[in-house]
């Protein structure tokens, strides 16, 4: 006999109860539509005492979205939708107003600053540029010949390292050689 149980048989008990838990969810669903309660995919999970997972799942999740429309109709009424309007009108308006300031404050910046940076070019003078410029030449020139240096010494690490792969298969290829040998003689 099979310790670990007849797979067909436990693939029956599991559709088993997962159907149970389905049938548990939507039950659990109905209750708490009949009852008035606000419908939520938690509220159902523990109503019906199965996991929030479950309740997302294909031939669930439609049925929970069923009933929240049923109990929050997305169709307004007359009067809601003129004071939406109303209400969407005075926070464009207020959104409008808004960017307008944004935008002078913006604008009012970008003056401030190029004006600063145009004082500190000026403050700047020639000889110090050139000495800059000369500094930072200097500079990148080091940093490229380290560069050049450092690619050199990586060839030729890396011609060491196929040098040493050669050696090191040579020395695997003897070696086996060896312990045949040694085997064959005893």
């Amino acid at each position: 006999m099979n310790p670990r149980g007849n797979p067909h048989t436990l693939a029956q008990a599991r559709r088993r109860t997962s159907l149970d838990k389905r049938q548990r969810a939507l039950t659990a669903l109905t209750t708490l539509e009949q009852q008035g309660k606000k419908i939520t995919h938690t509220a159902v999970a523990r109503t019906a005492g199965v996991s929030t997972w479950l309740t997302y799942t294909e031939g669930i999740r439609e049925h929970i979205e069923a009933a929240q429309q049923r109990q929050h109709p997305t169709t307004p009424s007359p009067t809601r939708t003129r004071s939406t309007t109303a209400t969407l009108r005075t926070e464009l308006e207020l959104a409008r107003q808004e960017i307008r300031t944004l935008r002078e404050d913006r604008d009012r910046m970008r003056k401030a600053i190029q004006h600063q940076l145009g004082q500190q070019l000026d403050a700047l003078d020639t000889g110090h540029l050139t000495e800059r410029v000369d500094k930072l030449t200097r500079n990148n020139q080091r940093l490229e010949d380290s560069l050049q240096q450092a690619t050199d010494d990586n060839h030729r690490l890396q011609a060491r390292v196929g040098t040493l792969e050669t050696d090191l298969a040579a020395a695997r290829t003897s070696l086996r050689r060896m312990i045949r040998e040694e085997n064959t003689n005893r």
